[in-house]
């Protein structure tokens, strides 16, 4: 392709109207990410007038119009456009892996830059668009799509049978209590209070988890470990004993099989705890760890500033000493034949979701991914990312997560806060922005499987932001004011139902933290990992549930990779579409003061009441819905 260069006057602008939407196949006729090699075709329309988008309404340009295009980190090349009966068109292959941004100049009236909603907007100002490039090899497991997960932070979902004594742990029989938070006389929170939750307690409750249209259950860090929330790994090669034997383990993996359901471990590779079998601050671990000396076989997996008591750590937390990940002792203690991401894809698991991804170098993430894809293809692979992964940068660096050779999907964090401002506030625009840059951003296969949440064991619980209940401090969250009144909470409900039926029909696979259908409550770490109360079950919430799973389910052809595209937006009021080939499912939640009419020209049936429609819908203030046509 020819190479143009030109210089940008900007002191004359003619008015011209255009239109751009990468999100809109006439405009570009891949949607999302580009696979190398494939042909990306550009089209930018010159309209007559400002009336909008239409063939009728397109015209031949006058002005030259140039696409300018850059791989990150690179100088812009600008290519000359074809001019065409309805404006101007360009047609390229990209061979090169990676992020690259692009923009259009049209001649003497300015740059065509990504504006609101991703569409193009014309300006002098240049404000590029995004397109990730990804390898030819990338897919991504279809088994994940369409379904749904959930979290469980295993020490607190279910019990059965008695607690182990084990040293340095102190067991709670008070199951629901109040988790330990405060500091011991040394400062630190030790979270050595354990309920007792294990694998036989989570097989008990599968039947309720399969009622819920469970298909993926996520669970928090399982292997031996100091800790309660276990992120503090003592041991890879071990099941946590408080969590019972690995043969207990191997026995919940196959139960759940024959529900129907796939497990997906914690991958905790950037640090270990102190207390472990590599570090053994402590001497516990019949080992010579790293911190006992510098003749240790894990000596080189750790970096020392001083020998033994300055050394690097997560976040200067110095109980979890960091991993350094270039050792090739601990890559292949990881990755290698006997290793331990090999070792649970023996057992039958779905794949891992990765702590900390953003502290993973990319080099060891590509070898993390060969090393799963090798013992599992259709293992599935998550990483803990807060941000918009597809331009993220972690420590100076450009990640490249979405390129096809380390990530099947992220945490969907930039969703949550979007559903849940959007329920406080009404403003569906700035929802729908969100969505839009995923949709744009990501590649396809990514997006269908993106962790679309609305609290983790890292967040406060959702009932509790939603119910807007603020406290200056950890003494406050444990105060009983800090829990909602009856009328607070049933508002908060109502909101939660709003942001569960947009997180459970948004692109991607949605993930229900463990105890939220029964409405839970909580503050941050650790009242949000309190104990499930099985005793006291709000049962019209997950009855509301159980519907949106079973929505998911009969649909899951639409869920699984449809179409997302937006139909109307106002004061508050919001209405959607999912499609694909000739089905389609309707979305609308009303937040608005308003009453609103939606009119009908067949009929439709709401599939969470299962009322039938005619003529029209009358849309109340605070309602939800979710139709299909019968």
């Amino acid at each position: 392709m020819k190479y143009y260069s030109f210089s940008v006057n900007i002191g004359y602008f003619m008015s011209v109207n255009i239109y751009f939407n990468p999100l809109d196949q006439a405009c570009k006729n891949i949607i999302g990410g580009l696979c190398e090699g494939k042909t990306l075709q550009l089209n930018v329309y010159s309209l007559k007038n400002s009336e909008g988008f239409s063939q009728e309404n397109c015209q031949a340009p006058t002005q030259n119009a140039y696409l300018k295009l850059n791989k990150d980190g690179e100088d812009s090349q600008d290519f000359l456009m074809e001019k065409t009966p309805f404006g101007w068109s360009i047609s390229l292959k990209i061979h090169e892996i990676g992020l690259y941004y692009y923009s259009f100049y049209i001649e003497n009236s300015g740059y065509i830059s990504c504006g609101k909603m991703e569409q193009g907007t014309l300006s002098n100002k240049e404000n590029r668009f995004l397109l990730t490039v990804y390898s030819k090899d990338y897919a991504t497991p279809e088994w994940f799509k369409g379904g749904v997960m959930y979290q469980i932070f295993p020490d607190r979902f279910c019990r059965e049978g008695s607690m182990p004594d084990i040293k340095g742990r102190v067991k709670r029989e008070d199951w629901g209590g109040m988790p330990s938070y405060k500091p011991n006389e040394y400062g630190k929170v030790l979270n050595n209070d354990f309920f007792g939750g294990n694998f036989k307690g989570i097989q008990s409750k599968l039947p309720y988890l399969k009622a819920l249209g469970i298909t993926t259950i996520y669970c928090n860090p399982v292997f031996e470990a100091a800790s309660n929330h276990r992120y503090d790994t003592s041991d890879y090669m071990k099941i946590d004993p408080m969590l019972e034997t690995e043969e207990d383990f191997a026995a919940f993996i196959e139960a759940t099989k024959n529900q129907g359901i796939r497990v997906i471990l914690d991958g905790v590779f950037n640090h270990t705890g102190d207390n472990s079998l590599y570090f053994n601050k402590y001497g516990e671990y019949p080992s010579v760890g790293a911190y006992q000396s510098k003749d240790s076989p894990y000596y080189d997996w750790y970096s020392f500033q001083e020998f033994p008591d300055k050394y690097s750590s997560w976040w200067g937390i110095d109980i979890l000493p960091e991993i350094n990940e270039n050792s090739e002792e601990y890559q292949n203690f990881i990755f290698g034949k006997d290793g331990v991401l090999k070792k649970w894809l023996k057992f039958g698991i779905g794949g891992y979701r990765l702590d900390v991804a953003d502290e993973l170098p990319d080099f060891f993430l590509k070898k993390l991914r060969k090393s799963v894809k090798e013992s599992d293809e259709n293992a599935i692979i998550i990483g803990e990312v807060w941000e918009d992964a597809s331009n993220k940068i972690a420590y100076s660096k450009r990640r490249e997560y979405l390129h096809g050779y380390e990530l099947d999907s992220v945490m969907n964090y930039p969703l949550k806060d979007a559903i849940i401002q959007y329920v406080q506030n009404g403003n569906a625009e700035a929802l729908l922005q969100t969505v839009y840059a995923l949709i744009n951003h990501y590649p396809k296969m990514t997006l269908d499987c993106l962790m679309n949440i609305l609290g983790t064991h890292d967040t406060s619980r959702i009932l509790t932001v939603l119910g807007g209940i603020q406290c200056r401090s950890k003494d406050e969250m444990a105060c009983d004011w800090a829990l909602l009144n009856e009328s607070a909470k049933e508002a908060a409900i109502q909101k939660l139902k709003i942001a569960a039926v947009l997180q459970y029909t948004m692109p991607g696979v949605p993930c229900l933290y463990y105890g939220d259908e029964n409405g839970m409550e909580g503050h941050i770490d650790p009242f949000c990992r309190k104990c499930f109360d099985w005793e006291q079950l709000n049962t019209s919430l997950i009855e509301f549930y159980q519907k949106l799973g079973e929505i998911r389910e009969r649909y899951r052809d639409i869920f699984k990779d449809g179409e997302f595209q937006a139909l109307e937006y106002k004061d508050g009021f919001l209405i959607y579409k999912r499609s694909k080939n000739e089905s389609e499912i309707y979305v609308y939640t009303n937040l608005s003061s308003k009453t609103q009419i939606l009119k009908l020209e067949e009929k439709y049936r709401d599939c969470i009441t299962n009322q039938n429609y005619e003529n029209e819908i009358i849309i109340k203030a605070n309602s939800y819905g979710i139709i299909v046509k019968i």
